[in-house]
C-alpha cells in the first residue's frame, strides 16, 4: 500500500506543517468542504495509509479549506435522486470513512474553522479531540430532513457531552456555537479564528515529540477502558503499561531525564 504522501488526491490536501505533523484539509470550499464519494473515499485511503504505514507521521490533524466552513457533511447534491440501494452503498463508503478515522493508532485532532454540520460534525466528533475557532459553529440537523446522524453522531457527542445534552442537539436539530461546544466537552480549545491552526499544529507537535509506542497505548488505553467498568479499565491500563516496559524508547527516556536532554524517540 501506497503512503498518504504518495498518493494523489482531487478532494483533499495534504501537508507536513511540521516533520512528523500530518495536516489533512478537506478541499471542496465551493460546496462548503462537504463531502461527497470521492472526498469520503479519499479520506478512507489516507486514514487506510496510515494505519498500515505512519511514514514519519505521529500526529494528525483534519480541517476545512477557507474560514466558513470546515465540513458541511454529506453533499446532498449528489445524493437528490439516488435510490435507496445507491443510498446505501455509498454511506458504507462514509461508514468506512469514519470507522478509519475513529480506530487511527495515530492521535488525531480537528480543527475545526468553520460551520461543522451534520457529517462534518460528526467527521469532528470521529477525532480524538478537538481545537475550534470562536466563530465555528455545530449541528446535528439530521432529523430535520428525515435521517438521524449515520458515522457516529449519536453514540460520539453523547459520549462528549452527555445522554440529556445529545438528546437535545439530536432531536431538535439545533446549532450551537464554540463556546457552547467548549462548555459541553465537543471540543477542547477555542481560540481566534487566525490562531486555530498554529494552536492546533503546536499541540500537534507537542505530542508528535513524545514516545510514539506510549502515545499509542494511552489511546489505546482510553478507547478500550472507558467503555468498560472501571475494574476492567484498570486491567486495561495495566496491560498497555506493561507493553512499554523493557521498550528502547522507555529506556532512551529515563536516559534523557538523568541525562537532562531532550530524549530522541524511535518509536522501539
Amino acid at each position: 500500500m501506497k503512503t498518504a504522501r504518495e498518493q494523489s488526491f482531487d478532494a483533499l490536501r495534504l501537508e507536513r506543517p511540521a516533520a512528523s505533523v500530518l495536516l489533512v484539509t478537506m478541499h471542496r470550499p465551493e460546496a462548503r468542504n462537504a463531502f461527497n464519494t470521492t472526498m469520503a473515499t479519499e479520506l478512507l485511503t489516507v486514514f487506510q495509509a496510515l494505519a498500515h504505514q505512519a511514514d514519519g507521521v505521529r500526529a494528525v490533524i483534519l480541517t476545512g479549506a477557507g474560514d466558513k466552513a470546515f465540513c458541511a457533511g454529506a453533499d446532498l447534491k449528489e445524493r437528490r435522486g439516488m435510490d435507496a440501494e445507491t443510498w446505501r452503498r455509498q454511506h458504507k463508503i462514509f461508514e468506512d470513512m469514519a470507522a478509519s478515522i475513529m480506530d487511527c493508532p495515530l492521535p488525531v485532532i480537528a480543527a475545526v474553522n468553520g460551520a461543522a454540520y451534520g457529517g462534518g460534525c460528526e467527521l469532528a466528533l470521529a477525532c480524538d479531540f478537538a481545537y475550534a475557532a470562536e466563530t465555528a459553529r455545530f449541528a446535528l440537523p439530521e432529523v430535520t430532513i428525515g435521517l438521524i446522524p449515520g458515522i457516529g453522531g449519536t453514540q460520539t457527542l453523547s459520549r462528549r457531552a452527555g445522554a440529556a445534552r445529545a438528546k437535545e442537539l439530536l432531536l431538535s436539530g439545533r446549532p450551537f456555537d464554540a463556546e457552547d461546544a467548549l462548555a459541553w466537552g465537543v471540543v477542547n480549545r477555542v481560540t481566534a479564528a487566525d490562531a486555530l491552526l498554529a494552536e492546533t499544529v503546536e499541540t500537534a507537535e507537542r505530542i508528535a515529540s513524545n514516545a510514539p509506542l506510549a502515545v499509542a497505548q494511552a489511546l489505546h488505553a482510553v478507547d478500550e477502558g472507558s467503555e468498560t467498568s472501571l475494574a476492567q479499565g484498570l486491567s486495561v491500563e495495566l496491560a498497555c503499561y506493561d507493553k512499554l516496559v523493557g521498550t528502547e524508547d522507555l529506556a532512551e527516556g529515563v536516559a534523557a531525564f538523568n541525562e537532562k536532554r531532550p530524549p530522541r524517540f524511535k518509536g522501539l
